[in-house]
């Protein structure tokens, strides 16, 4: 897993609440297994028209937002099931950072378990971040925790240890090996 430290990048702002895993991938996508990228299955529902052609009123749809690594989004973000496709479309998109002005519980372990940074503002910060203008910079800083764009800084909470994996890029498995002499030193012990 890559780490994250700090981003710098334009901010795609899609300001609907109870966004749900559901919609961030469709239920179709479960079932697939060889799947190299899910980039192309993100926001699939309201991305695409029935034809397939590109919804060209859709904020990822949009040209000038192609290379934004920052989304911003509304309340209880990532709600309903617990499919961590939701969080692997937003990572194999290009997403480092989702801030929204709440998470569903599950989602927000699951993006930092497959290396995305969830931030939580205020209704206030993340209105304000969703108008600024399209060519705006927005720069998030995980070991300071701010998010910064013009002349506004805000603050973010987060777990120290959360925090630590990310900017490690620490899996579940590299911090499992982390123990492996405490691990050793329990199996002689139980033999």
């Amino acid at each position: 897993m890559s780490a994250i430290e700090t981003v710098v990048s334009q901010l795609v702002p899609i300001m609907a609440d109870n966004i749900a895993t559901g919609e961030l991938v469709s239920r179709d996508v479960l079932k697939e297994t060889d799947k190299a990228s899910y980039a192309d299955m993100l926001f699939y529902g309201q991305r695409y028209l029935a034809s397939g052609a590109k919804n060209p009123t859709f904020p990822l749809n949009d040209p000038a937002r192609q290379t934004a690594k920052i989304l911003v989004t509304g309340r209880n973000f990532g709600c309903g099931s617990s499919w961590e496709h939701a969080a692997w479309a937003l990572r194999d998109y290009g997403f480092q950072v989702v801030i929204a002005k709440s998470f569903s519980d599950i989602f927000y372990m699951n993006a930092i378990k497959n290396g995305i940074l969830p931030v939580t503002l205020t209704d206030e910060q993340c209105d304000w971040l969703a108008a600024l203008p399209v060519t705006a910079e927005v720069t998030v800083d995980l070991p300071s925790q701010t998010v910064q764009a013009q002349d506004r800084v805000f603050q973010f909470e987060i777990l120290d240890q959360r925090k630590q994996r990310l900017t490690q890029g620490l899996t579940d498995i590299d911090i499992t090996d982390g123990f492996a002499d405490d691990i050793a030193a329990f199996e002689r012990k139980m033999k």
